[in-house]
């Protein structure tokens, strides 16, 4: 079995890395294609943008990346309304170019159906295709929400690929709303509320039957 590096916290130093497996999960996603059509420019437009969210996650909440610096997960804690990134319209121009308004219409969009409660958001869960990815992702996932339930407020996520939701329905999420972008792709709402909220599990006892009784009843199992 392949062995998951252990995950690290990420420090300021390391939001260039972050940044760029951001870019790299995305570079050949169908987002990223919408957002960024040309092929030649999607990688450098990404990075820059995913650079503006996550240096905001490192001062709003936090990021992880695997020790191999193979993946990282970049959280958002929104306790409350937070701001927007420092000079974010300025910078979002400086970084989008021609391709602004797709990048304005998508935080449009999914601003709109975030929750409004309070929450601990998975901006972005960054594991660039490669051998063993499902497993990176999930033992990624796994490690940071460790960290989520002892903050004792639920969690949210958005996935855009049937693969994606099911990992994270895998790890206790439960698929809200379902909404499309302005290209036609699905993005499937996630939530999931800290371990020690979620019900106990139930015991399904329809194969259990009970024997004879001889001054207490005996459980037989078939």
């Amino acid at each position: 079995m392949r062995r998951i590096p252990p995950t690290v916290r990420a420090r300021w130093c390391d939001r260039g890395q972050v940044s760029s497996l951001v870019a790299d999960s995305l570079h050949n996603a169908a987002i990223g294609a919408w957002l960024v059509p040309e092929h030649d420019q999607r990688r450098d437009v990404l990075t820059a943008v995913a650079h503006i969210w996550v240096e905001h996650a490192l001062l709003f909440g936090e990021a992880y990346l695997l020790a191999d610096r193979s993946a990282a997960a970049v959280w958002l804690h929104r306790y409350r309304p937070i701001p927007p990134p420092t000079s974010y319209r300025q910078r979002l121009a400086a970084a989008c170019g021609d391709h602004l308004d797709r990048f304005r219409c998508l935080d449009r969009i999914l601003k709109v159906h975030r929750p409004a409660e309070a929450h601990n958001h998975l901006a972005f869960l960054a594991v660039p295709p490669a051998a063993g990815c499902v497993t990176r992702t999930s033992g990624l996932l796994a490690s940071c929400l460790v960290r989520m339930d002892r903050l004792a407020l639920p969690s949210y996520a958005e996935a855009m690929t049937a693969a994606e939701t099911a990992i994270y329905v895998r790890h206790g999420y439960n698929a809200r709303e379902l909404f499309l972008l302005p290209d036609g792709t699905p993005v499937h709402q996630l939530s999931r509320r800290p371990a020690a909220q979620r019900p106990a599990p139930t015991v399904n006892t329809s194969h259990i039957r009970t024997g004879p009784v001889w001054g207490r009843t005996r459980v037989t199992a078939l």
